[in-house]
């Protein structure tokens, strides 16, 4: 795989794909609602660029990664922030260690070029300005501009692109023109305890029994109640719990007494006081 490609006259140094062990856990009717929006039925037909929204910890990156590679594709990330420029989406110039201009294609485009898939994260983090460079690559034009390095660059067609949302706060309004290239949204909401307790299983294979059902009932209580604890929250808890249940060598298991002494303990630290008033017992 070449680290390197001329654009126009222009060499660009690509990035590296990201590599990390996981799997989709979740309901299969969500893997096919993506996998649909990517396929391309016929001639003419292009693929869409899909929005997965939900809380924070439900499991949207997750689930385009390994969808992706599911279909056998290198998979490109990018966090978008809150100061996210144009540039750092596309292409960034560095000084060269004979002090001469170099530039440096970012996870997007080197997708773009290898016909891999971009994951943007957190994409209604990232102001207008940036998502403006990006508009004429999500419609039927497919390229980008890059200002810095002077050059147009086309997507291949094996691209495919998405973007997670996070439903909270702490994010900014779409633009109605990129919203509309944002297409289809897949709404992911909280997996049910079955579900919970395989995806803590598969990250803490070595989680003990009781800790697993205090903490997916836990979860699911909060759930309930619409509060914001995910999966993530979960896997957080047990572990802690695990690591204090090691320490003070309750290396057996042991009643709803003291398993829960732990586990509240566990709760309290990771998550606050107002956690505990969703403990199972």
């Amino acid at each position: 795989m070449t680290d390197q490609v001329i654009i126009d006259g222009v060499p660009l140094r690509l990035s590296h794909p990201t590599d990390f062990d996981t799997k989709w856990i979740g309901h299969r009717e969500l893997r096919l609602q993506l996998l649909a929006a990517w396929m391309v039925v016929e001639q003419g037909d292009l693929p869409m660029n899909p929005r997965l929204v939900g809380k924070p910890g439900v499991g949207k990156t997750t689930l385009a990664y390994a969808t992706a590679r599911e279909m056998g594709k290198q998979v490109y990330l990018f966090q978008a922030t809150m100061d996210t420029r144009p540039e750092d989406l596309l292409v960034t110039p560095v000084v060269g260690e004979d002090q001469k201009i170099r530039y440096v294609a970012s996870s997007l485009v080197t997708a773009m070029i290898r016909g891999g898939v971009c994951i943007i994260d957190e994409g209604n983090r990232m102001s207008e300005k940036s998502w403006a460079s990006l508009a004429p690559l999500l419609d039927h034009r497919r390229y980008v501009e890059s200002i810095v390095a002077g050059i147009k660059i086309h997507a291949h067609p094996e691209f495919r692109f998405c973007s997670t949302m996070n439903d909270d706060a702490s994010t900014y309004d779409l633009p109605e023109y990129i919203h509309s290239r944002l297409q289809p949204q897949i709404q992911i909401e909280f997996p049910d305890k079955k579900e919970e307790e395989a995806i803590i299983r598969y990250n803490l294979p070595f989680c003990d029994d009781d800790v697993l059902e205090y903490v997916t009932s836990f979860l699911q209580r909060a759930h309930a109640r619409n509060e914001s604890y995910t999966v993530r929250d979960g896997i957080n808890v047990a572990r802690f719990a695990l690591k204090l249940r090691k320490m003070t060598k309750q290396t057996k298991r042991r009643g709803p007494r003291e398993v829960g002494a732990n586990m509240k303990k566990a709760i309290e630290m990771i998550l606050g006081d107002e956690a505990l008033a969703y403990v199972p017992f």
